[in-house]
């Protein structure tokens, strides 16, 4: 016969277990969701290292990189049909430099990236004035061809909500062997630590000044820390290739991966007006 000091004991010991559960499943759920912004913004490569740090996007030189609720298509189990052209013919050319290039745009005039994609091009008007080094750096790595045929190699879909292109290696970890400083961090459109839909910004490695050529697209508004550039506004047409590319997920099904969507930036241009 159980005593009622036993079943106290044992009622105790049932409770202690409920908590150690919900402590356990409360870590597991807080080390899944920094993963996912940890490996999303920050990737820059230096020197060849490799290190993957609070948010953003990467090169042989850096690395870079970019809520709450899963998106419909970060909790899909089968993979969507890919809604994007076959890639141009081309390769990646191999480039790097040393030192940023030197200063040469017009930080008066008006400046337009145009990434012309295998989902749809997409228009991007550069913040010349307020992100200088940044969109210098943009307008010579596209007059180089540096961007030509590479591979968007990220999406998240869950917490931050962005695509992540720029890495001549297409897997995070490279870029155009220098670094730039960070720019424009009190930019009037990053209100509440939001970077809102629309926003192209730099990927680092979540330290200063560690931008290299990876950028990330905002599709929807993403919780983040004022610490990545912000260099451009994309337009609505690029914002509905951008959403169309979201929609087909990726291949993780854990809201952070390649797209299924084969995202190609064919070529990408920076124009003076």
């Amino acid at each position: 016969m159980v005593t009622q000091e036993q079943r106290r004991r044992q009622l105790a010991r049932e409770k202690f277990l409920r908590q150690q559960q919900r402590r356990t499943e409360a870590r597991r759920k807080a080390r899944l969701r920094n993963s996912v912004i940890a490996s999303v913004l920050g990737v820059v490569l230096v020197g060849g290292a490799v290190s993957y740090a609070a948010g953003a996007f990467k090169s042989d030189d850096k690395k870079a990189n970019a809520g709450s609720e899963a998106s419909p298509s970060a909790a899909a189990t089968s993979k969507a049909p890919d809604p994007c052209q076959k890639p141009a013919e081309g390769k990646v050319k191999s480039l790097s430099w040393k030192k940023e290039p030197a200063m040469t745009i017009d930080t008066s005039a008006k400046y337009t990236m145009k990434l012309a994609t295998t989902c749809g091009e997409i228009d991007i008007a550069l913040k010349a004035a307020a992100a200088p080094h940044t969109v210098n750096s943009f307008d010579f790595l596209a007059g180089q061809g540096f961007f030509d045929h590479t591979k968007c190699h990220r999406l998240t879909t869950n917490g931050i909500y962005v695509l992540q292109c720029g890495d001549p290696k297409g897997l995070g970890s490279g870029g155009p062997g220098y670094t730039i400083p960070d720019e424009n961090l009190k930019d009037k459109s990053l209100k509440g630590n939001v970077y809102p839909a629309g926003t192209v910004a730099m990927a680092n490695t979540g330290q200063k000044h560690t931008g290299g050529s990876q950028f990330f697209l905002v599709y929807q508004d993403s919780q983040l820390p004022p610490s990545y550039t912000p260099f451009g506004t994309i337009d609505a047409g690029g914002m509905k290739v951008l959403k169309k590319i979201a929609a087909a997920g990726e291949n993780t099904g854990a809201g952070d991966g390649a797209p299924n969507a084969t995202v190609v930036i064919n070529k990408a241009s920076v124009t003076k007006s």
